[in-house]
């Protein structure tokens, strides 16, 4: 799946005990430890004639190995001559033991994939537990420099308030991640019981209805599930479900329209979305655990002896229901709703990002961690932090670019690139695919999915990554974590139990003690100054 590395969120659910026990693995790097300046070559390989030994932390999925047994790193350590000492804590959990680390005196000598927020970054930059980047880039960053040229909006992006630069960025130009629902629709159970492929939402309810009255499966058992999603996910939530109603959501609650920032979540379409399909879960056609299940337990639905699913909102159908069933599901298109024209609705993620790679106040040698961290700007080098390498995900052809080796049978793409690919600091742009590396299929297919079924109905406008200086950084971390919170648990309520209408002025009231109107300014104000000096 795309950003495969990011898609679990960081939940936080590692035991204490287990955390500190972790922070007391010298894997970590204690600052008490090694600490020698080391003597480097400012050009060309290897970085360092004497291996110098280097501690980085980085949250891992749990498909992927240890990023010591990775290829990629084992080939940049001969190349190099720069050994990394792999602290990998499982993404679950992670969030929280980075926190424990950067409050001690453990510190690594990097973070790697760091997870870092804005509000982390503009505060250990302010204390100095991470260290500013802008000299490294400018004398030892040959790579990352010349990226930074070729878009200055990248540049502008990673860039601290102060003027400062204090994280590397990743940047994947495919155009997707703004679109990142898919619809799918068991199109060998529409055939069976003689069902056209729905265009409406009233079409849709009685398909699913008909999936789960008429034995779809034939096994003789009422286990058909109607739709499915995952509540809130980065991809595969119940936005565009919403957006049918005329306002679309996201994780986020937050969407732009004629340079105006909104709250989704307080406007009636989305009051007059979340009663309607109350009545969809009290019929049983949407998912009752829907609201409740993790990403695991969505997965384990398309993978049942008997086929169970009906529909469901996903990245990539083979990574739901796997490449056996694939052939049995067809893209449903934006349905219609109320208004009469189907929404999509964009998510806020943006293709470029500043959190892949920061070095801390504890690490000696400076140099030597930007030089490496160079090396994987290369386009080439890029290519393959992203999805796999050489020899396991590609092969060169005879220009040099990079060409997809063919999967072996019955593996998802998704499931295998977090097994070779670590993510972290790359940057592949969008004229880098034909030339330096093929795009994968699957990349390709979505792309003329996005463009035949979604993007002549999405919004126009999406919030852009606007960094914010500290004091309104804090503030909206203040707010944002609470109104959030309280909106999710209503909207699951509601979804559940109903009782929106009965509720929802009370709730808009709840939403604006808690600050909602303090929280649109601090973003209208972020989006003005971003429109302003982005022109």
């Amino acid at each position: 799946m795309k950003k495969s590395w990011l898609t679990n969120s960081l939940v936080l659910s590692i035991g204490l005990s287990t955390i500190l026990a972790g922070c007391s693995n010298s894997s970590s790097g204690s600052a008490s430890e090694k600490k020698v300046k080391a003597k480097m070559n400012e050009t060309g390989l290897p970085i360092v004639d004497k291996t110098v030994t280097l501690n980085f932390v980085s949250p891992k999925s749990p498909l992927a190995p240890n990023f010591k047994d990775m290829t990629l790193f084992k080939e940049l350590q001969k190349k190099t001559n720069v050994q990394i000492t792999w602290n990998n804590i499982p993404t679950d959990g992670y969030q929280e033991k980075k926190n424990l680390l950067l409050s001690s005196e453990d510190l690594p000598d990097a973070f790697y994939n760091s997870g870092f927020t804005d509000l982390d970054i503009v505060k250990y930059a302010k204390d100095g537990t991470i260290i500013p980047l802008d000299k490294l880039i400018d004398k030892y960053m040959p790579n990352l420099k010349k990226r930074l040229e070729e878009r200055p909006a990248l540049k502008s992006i990673i860039t601290a308030p102060d003027g400062h630069i204090y994280s590397l960025p990743r940047a994947e130009e495919m155009d997707l991640i703004g679109l990142p629902n898919t619809m799918y629709i068991n199109k060998a159970w529409l055939d069976k019981l003689g069902l056209k492929m729905p265009t409406t939402l009233e079409e849709y309810h009685d398909v699913l209805k008909a999936f789960q009255d008429k034995d779809a499966n034939g096994n003789g058992k009422k286990d058909e599930v109607g739709l499915t999603y995952l509540f809130n996910g980065w991809c595969g939530n119940f936005g565009d479900m919403i957006a049918a109603f005329g306002v679309p959501d996201n994780n986020d609650h937050r969407i732009v329209r004629d340079g105006k920032v909104i709250f989704s979540a307080a406007q009636p379409e989305y009051k007059e979305a979340i009663a309607y399909y109350h009545k969809w879960v009290k019929e049983g056609i949407i998912d009752p655990e829907a609201t409740t299940q993790d990403q695991a337990k969505l997965f384990s639905k398309g993978k049942t002896t008997d086929e169970t699913l009906g529909s469901f909102i996903w990245w990539e159908d083979t990574e739901l229901v796997g490449t056996e069933r694939q052939d049995d599901y067809e893209i449903l298109q934006p349905l219609k709703g109320p208004k009469g024209t189907p929404i999509v609705g964009r998510s806020n993620y943006s293709e470029h990002s500043r959190d892949a790679f920061v070095i801390t106040k504890a690490n000696q040698n400076p140099e030597i961690t930007a030089r490496w961290a160079d090396q994987l700007y290369d386009p080439k080098e890029s290519a393959q932090v992203d999805w796999g390498p050489i020899g396991e995900i590609y092969k060169e052809d005879a220009n040099g670019m990079l060409v997809n080796k063919e999967l072996p049978a019955g593996v998802a793409m998704g499931e295998f690139r977090q097994k070779v690919a670590p993510g972290g600091p790359f940057v592949v742009l969008k004229e880098d695919f034909g030339k330096v590396v093929d795009m994968e299929p699957r990349a390709k297919e979505r792309l003329q999915i996005l463009d035949k079924y979604y993007r002549p109905f999405e919004e126009k406008e999406n919030y852009p990554q606007v960094f914010f200086n500290e004091e309104d950084t804090k503030r909206i971390n203040q707010l944002q974590t609470d109104i959030t919170q309280f909106v999710n648990q209503k909207q699951a309520h509601w979804l559940q139990d109903g009782g929106i209408e009965k509720e929802w002025d009370s709730y808009v009231k709840q939403l604006d003690q808690m600050g909602l109107k303090e929280l649109m300014k601090l973003y209208q104000k972020g989006l003005d100054n971003f429109n302003k000096n982005n022109k």
